[in-house]
């Protein structure tokens, strides 16, 4: 059967062929955030009540998303969110500290102001969706940062590697962050490390990267 708390995900409206993927990447937020729970089952039609699409692109994402390993389907009920292991997320944060925390820093003396600029907006929707308690508007918008960062290297396979990572990353601390006041100050970290990479100051772009990625293990990820 479905969970009883169905996570609030955002109404998309639109028909089928048109929205497949935006449902998948909503849901791989929910997921992402823990609004979507780890061993819960949930059923098609009672997530696509919620986007406001029928349950074909739903039933599809999910598919999807049990391709890459982040639920696993239960014949004749729906999906079940699989777990992951606090070991994993350590591995994951680990990979994750090894590639984008240099490759960043780097980007200070590389990257074009003109296109560290066009990343501000988006780092400002990760501070407007903190501000509003939007979890996955966050998580979205903090995917679309750091991979639009990370792209600025120049090597696609090192962004489809931690695109990868983050999607298989679990957030769980993100709620009590939001209800607490205090993930607005995590979101400004972004526009802090937009800051630093246009003063070409390689060393506080580490050090930003550094305190950011710590917090997705150290505070986020907590259950």
């Amino acid at each position: 059967m479905a969970a009883q708390h169905t996570p609030a995900l955002p109404a998309l409206g639109g028909s089928r062929p048109s929205y497949r993927e935006r449902v998948a990447d909503a849901l791989r937020a929910a997921l992402i955030a823990g609004e979507l729970r780890p061993g819960e089952v949930y059923s098609a039609p009672h997530l696509a009540a919620r986007f406001g699409v029928s349950a074909t692109p739903v039933r599809e994402a999910m598919l999807d998303l049990a391709k890459e390993g982040l639920v696993a389907t239960v014949p004749n009920k729906g999906f079940r969110v699989t777990a992951v292991s606090e070991r994993q997320l350590d591995e994951y944060t680990h990979i994750r500290s090894l590639i984008e925390i240099p490759t960043t820093a780097a980007l200070a003396a590389t990257a074009g102001p003109a296109d560290l600029e066009a990343l501000r907006p988006v780092a400002q929707e990760i501070v407007t969706a903190a501000v509003a308690g939007d979890l996955i508007a966050y998580v979205e918008a903090d995917l679309r940062f750091h991979l639009g960062l990370l792209a600025l290297a120049g090597n696609g396979h090192l962004v489809e590697v931690v695109r990868d990572l983050r999607r298989r990353s679990r957030l769980y601390g993100l709620t009590a962050l939001a209800e607490q006041g205090r993930l607005r100050a995590s979101a400004e970290e972004h526009l802090e490390l937009l800051d630093a990479l246009l003063a070409r100051d390689e060393e506080a772009v580490r050090a930003v990267m550094t305190r950011h990625l710590g917090h997705v293990r150290g505070m986020w990820a907590a259950p």
